[in-house]
């Protein structure tokens, strides 16, 4: 029986996905495809080099599978589904999900964390470390942002150490107008937060970072949570600190092994900006911004 003939009985007993089939096979056989052999071979090589590169994933699914826990919603313990406002019912006759909405939170809070601006590195006390000239042209470079950016700030808190306390008053000079109080605090002194991974041979014994680590939590669960109930406006809220405290805040904010705080690295005066919204789900807007200076302004000392 000759090849056309062949074929048209396929056409009429199989369907054209027979034809296809069949001519394909038939082709092969007399040679048709023999030239593109060699270079499909080497295309299918190319591909399994490629194919091996990525991700073992699945057929069913095609993106990675996500790692580590599921995000905490009672991360600052003030999840008004777990917790409402710490107040037991006043009244049993009282409707509970009428409760509950009261004490949700409506506002968000933002919160802008400026590393302090270069300082004397060559101090002994901490009142020697004072800004450098350039620290000081920093700050105002900084205050100059912060004012540009047209928001309505509620506080300026600041660690009370002398490098942050002087680039929170160079800030402040710049929110005069809208009247912003300035705030001290010693939690929000330098310090070793928590053991880095991957360790550093050269950091400080672990009896620094128990009690350095513990004051620096105690500053993050004061001013890193959702707004109260009782806030009905979104807040912004600028805190003047460093560079350990404020990529020990982003991890732990976050949720990211606060282990790893140390593999991030700000400039002085950069801006840091986190946003917390009611539900307890956080946003890190920017991260050291200091695009807002010149080239030849920045340092990370």
């Amino acid at each position: 029986m000759s090849y056309r003939k062949t074929l048209k009985l396929v056409c009429g007993l199989a369907g054209s996905s027979a034809v296809l089939v069949f001519a394909a096979a038939a082709a092969d056989s007399r040679g048709y495809f023999g030239e593109l052999r060699v270079e499909a071979a080497s295309r299918w090589s190319k591909f399994t080099v490629l194919q091996a590169a990525q991700p073992a994933w699945t057929p069913a699914n095609h993106t990675p599978a996500p790692t580590g826990h599921a995000w905490d919603f009672n991360w600052d313990k003030r999840d008004p589904s777990v917790l409402t406002n710490g107040k037991k019912k006043e009244s049993s006759t009282e409707d509970p999900s009428s409760e509950q909405d009261n004490g949700k939170p409506k506002a968000t809070r933002n919160i802008l964390l400026i590393r302090h601006s270069q300082y004397n590195l060559s101090g002994i006390s901490d009142k020697e470390r004072i800004l450098t000239p350039l620290g000081r042209e920093q700050a105002e470079f900084t205050g100059t942002r912060l004012a540009e950016l047209g928001l309505k700030y509620d506080v300026l808190i600041h660690s009370s150490m002398a490098r942050a306390t002087e680039t929170a008053n160079i800030i402040s000079k710049h929110l005069s107008g809208v009247g912003v109080e300035l705030v001290s605090c010693d939690l929000l002194r330098e310090g070793a937060p928590i053991e880095p991974v991957p360790p550093v041979t050269h950091w400080k014994p672990d009896a620094v970072y128990h009690e350095d680590g513990a004051r620096i939590e105690a500053a993050f669960r004061r001013y890193i949570h959702r707004a109260d109930a009782k806030q009905k406006e979104d807040s912004y809220e600028v805190i003047v600190c460093h560079a350990n405290v404020i990529r020990y805040f982003v991890c732990r904010a976050l949720q990211f092994p606060p282990e790893g705080w140390l593999r991030m690295g700000l400039n002085n005066g950069s801006i840091t900006w986190l946003t917390i919204r009611p539900s307890g789900r956080v946003a890190l807007r920017t991260m050291g911004d200091a695009g807002f200076m010149p080239p030849d302004k920045l340092t990370r000392t």
